[in-house]
């Protein structure tokens, strides 16, 4: 018993909030909105959500690319050892060095619409991943609030459950007083002794309950095991009261929900999908033009002139009415037009059609389940809101009558006009009346949340501010705009 205590008392020593003066100086002083700022700057969910929207981008630059002209530069070297052609032929398919610069553009005219269909299905794609972004950052916004407000209610049950122990722990030491000077009968004594001991692994229950969600909490923040951490928000009924109060009185139309708007997205991109597939069905035509120069030198080295064909390049010897060239640069120009049809390919295209058109109708199908939740989510939302607003209002006026409830047993206890048995029944009662308040507290703030994330709105916060999820800059991700 006595090592029970000892640990006990270890344990209620960590569980009390100390004094700010003597807070360790390296220790984490995290409000809620400090945690939500952290969440959706730096957690690993927010990133990915955010690296989406850049694969997207990339994505929609990859399909434009394809409509816009190609230009590419090419330049070769080549040296001939022997060459079958000169030795059968002519001499003139003999030259052994071969220098070519050519300047490619190519520009396609038609292809089915496969560039323009496929640009539309990836600018679509990147709207629904913006969207998704944007859903992701409201349900982190809610999670880590849910995380934050779990931990500060069971910091706060584990504070109660210290109290009942102190509290137990001082009617057992006024019965022993009272045993000693013929008050009370060793039966008082002993119940009282039962009822501290019996007190005591709760408490210590609480506490670890409460160092587990201050784990969650370090988990979702990224922050490190050993590092302290203090919570420093504390939610005011009042506060919430009205914040839960405005969120009901809001009868502005509910947002699209992000969630739907991408659905939505993502059903069009498969459609234009569908065009993609048809498109290798359809002719493609494209143009190009080339623009170069060639350069055939008798002998080795790089040619700095431009090719000309005159006398004074020919060996001596020549005849005197021919030319030739200087060893220089020629130009070396053509354009033309590509035409392709694909015949029969095996039926790959109908193949890739039909998997398109499969692929669309899911997408209508998941589109349509995705209305069903949100519309059901909204309502669970406001049904849950419904409830926690009721129950808080219950759970504040039960809380004052069973403090009040409980001091009138202690001064009636020691008067001698109860017994023991009631003074403990109505501290037990009093830390149901006041762990079910908190938890009122924290399930109406968190039911309001819950609410304005399932209706499109920005997530309110204990300050007075709103996080905007709908952004699409990553600094943004840090701001908190105030409630209007």
């Amino acid at each position: 018993m006595r090592t029970l205590s000892l640990l006990l008392a270890a344990a209620l020593a960590v569980a009390s909030p100390a004094p700010v003066a003597a807070q360790r100086t390296d220790t984490l002083r995290l409000s809620l909105e400090d945690a939500v700022t952290r969440m959706l700057r730096s957690s690993d969910e927010a990133r990915i959500a955010w690296l989406g929207v850049e694969s997207a981008d990339a994505q929609v630059t990859s399909a434009r690319a394809a409509g816009l002209p190609q230009l590419r530069l090419t330049s070769s070297y080549q040296q001939v050892i022997k060459n079958a052609r000169a030795e059968m032929v002519s001499q003139l398919f003999g030259q052994k060095f071969t220098y070519n610069t050519t300047l490619n553009a190519q520009q396609a005219l038609f292809q089915g619409g496969r560039i323009f269909s496929a640009a539309q299905a990836a600018s679509s794609v990147r709207s629904a991943v913006r969207l998704d972004n944007a859903e992701t950052r409201a349900r982190l916004a809610v999670d880590v609030q849910r995380a934050y407000l779990n931990a500060s209610y069971l910091a706060r049950i584990a504070e109660l459950q210290a109290q009942n122990v102190a509290l137990a722990a001082s009617r057992a030491t006024q019965m022993e007083q009272m045993f000693g000077a013929g008050r009370a009968a060793r039966f008082d004594v002993l119940r009282s002794r039962v009822e501290r001991a019996n007190l005591e692994p709760i408490a210590l229950q609480a506490v670890s309950d409460r160092d587990m969600a201050l784990l969650e909490v370090r988990r979702l923040l990224d922050i490190p095991v050993d590092e302290p951490v203090l919570l420093t928000t504390v939610l005011n009924p009042e506060t919430v009261r009205a914040l839960a109060e405005r969120t009901t009185a809001d009868a502005a139309p509910d947002a699209l929900r992000a969630s739907v708007r991408s659905a939505e997205l993502t059903a069009r991109a498969k459609r234009a999908g569908v065009r993609v597939a048809r498109a290798d069905m359809l002719p493609q035509m494209s143009m190009f033009f080339n623009f170069g120069y060639l350069a055939l030198p008798a002998t080795n080295g790089f040619p700095l002139l431009m090719g000309k064909a005159i006398k004074s390049a020919c060996p001596a010897g020549s005849a005197a009415d021919k030319l030739c060239q200087n060893n220089g640069w020629f130009a070396d120009r053509n354009f033309g037009v590509n035409f392709s049809w694909n015949a029969f390919d095996g039926l790959r295209a109908k193949g890739n059609l039909d998997l398109a058109q499969a692929q669309a109708k899911i997408s209508d199908i998941a589109l349509n389940q995705v209305r069903e939740a949100a519309a059901i989510e909204t309502s669970r939302a406001r049904n849950e809101l419904t409830r926690a607003t009721a129950a808080f209002g219950a759970r504040q006026q039960n809380a004052a009558e069973a403090d009040e409830a409980y001091q009138l047993a202690t001064l009636r206890f020691q008067r001698g006009l109860s017994t023991q048995l009631e003074v403990s029944d109505a501290q037990y009662a009093l830390l149901i009346a006041r762990s079910t308040e908190a938890r009122a507290t924290f399930d109406l703030y968190l039911a309001a949340a819950e609410l304005a994330r399932v209706r499109g709105r920005d997530i309110p916060l204990p300050n007075g501010t709103t996080i905007p999820v709908r952004t699409d800059s990553r600094n943004a991700s840090s701001g908190l705009n105030p409630i209007r």
